[in-house]
């Protein structure tokens, strides 16, 4: 996916996890952040940020910050709604995982949950359900989730445990939305419960992917995938 209307600033502080205050052309502004993670490794005094312009007149800010750049790393999306349309595009493209679906239906209620996406592959014969998680977390090359607890994140690794067991074909889909990363770990120390979960869903069936991204300053895309264990 690709944006419009960007801009470069610099990040000045965080004071709570829905907005930031940014340096532009040499004036403060005040920012909305589409992302509530904590993103502590990411958002640091000084570092460069790009910023969308909104197309709404009426909004309180004029900014969303959507994009962090990391030393040694690069460019880091932290759009919380870029990960499901990646995924979307990805999976119109036909990869080699997905090339016979019929069907794709975002937002898809099942149990006590709405999954991103419910698919049908081989003409129907093969229900498919998909949950997307973007990761932004990097420590050493290796990526982890979730930088902050997350019991929804449990609750959908139950719900596709419980949809494998009756017969769905499911996934957990991480974006990695950086440069240079392929694999995603759990993040014990954050929220070990999630690693637990994660755990008991790939021996229910549950299968994992590390769909790995192209970032720039102005968009991202799948450019590869590889599944667990690798």
């Amino acid at each position: 996916m690709k944006y419009r209307n960007i801009e470069k600033a610099k990040f000045l502080s965080r004071p709570n996890r829905f907005i930031a205050q940014v340096e532009i052309d040499n004036r403060v502004e005040i920012v909305h952040v589409k992302n509530t993670g904590r993103c502590r490794e990411l958002l640091l005094p000084g570092c460069d940020v790009i910023l969308e312009k909104s197309e709404n007149p009426n909004r309180k800010t004029s900014y969303d910050l959507i994009c962090v750049y990391k030393d040694g790393l690069g460019w880091v999306n932290i759009d919380s709604q870029v990960p499901n349309k990646v995924v979307r595009e990805w999976i119109e493209s036909l990869p080699p995982l997905f090339r016979d679906v019929s069907l794709i239906k975002p937002e898809y209620k099942y149990g006590k949950s709405r999954m991103d996406f419910y698919l049908e592959r081989n003409k129907g014969d093969k229900k498919v359900l998909i949950e997307v998680k973007g990761c932004t977390l990097e420590v050493d090359g290796i990526g982890y989730f979730p930088d902050a607890p997350t019991i929804r994140g449990i609750k959908h690794l139950m719900e596709l445990s419980e949809a494998s067991k009756v017969g769905y074909e499911c996934y957990l889909i991480f974006v990695i939305a950086m440069p240079e990363v392929k694999k995603v770990l759990p993040n014990m120390g954050t929220h070990p419960e999630f690693g637990y979960s994660l755990d008991k869903a790939v021996k229910a069936g549950v299968k994992v992917v590390y769909l790995e991204c192209n970032v720039t300053e102005d968009s991202i895309s799948a450019e590869g995938y590889s599944e667990y264990p690798m």
